[in-house]
């Protein structure tokens, strides 16, 4: 796990990150997920998830400036290195799967919730 002198609420989805010396917290909003998409031009949601677990430089840089909501941006991409990109690979995945698990968050919440309504037919 690493250390950050942020805060991050975990509920929400957020993660920390290092890159260098600089602390950031990322989170995979929808909107923040959008920006990414456009600035990478993917054509789907499993193309975006590739390129950013797939560590690719502009991907990398992309997830860096558009999912980061805390911690100066700036000062981590000057900071960037080939060595903290499994660290933003981790990071990635861990917002990405903590809004594509059924069983935490919103999605769990309401997928608990249409099981449990009966369709009149």
């Amino acid at each position: 796990m690493i250390m950050s002198s942020l805060s991050v609420n975990g509920a929400r989805g957020e993660v920390a990150l290092r890159i260098g010396s600089v602390d950031l917290v990322i989170a995979a909003e929808i909107g923040r997920l959008a920006a990414v998409s456009t600035a990478l031009e993917c054509k789907s949601l499993p193309d975006l998830y590739q390129r950013l677990l797939g560590v690719e430089v502009a991907a990398t840089i992309a997830g860096v400036q558009h999912l980061a909501v805390q911690g100066d941006v700036a000062a981590a991409l000057r900071d960037l290195k080939l060595r903290d990109f499994p660290a933003c690979k981790t990071a990635f995945a861990a917002a990405l799967n903590h809004h594509l698990d059924d069983t935490s968050g919103k999605g769990g919440a309401a997928g608990e919730a249409a099981k449990g309504r009966k369709r009149k037919v």
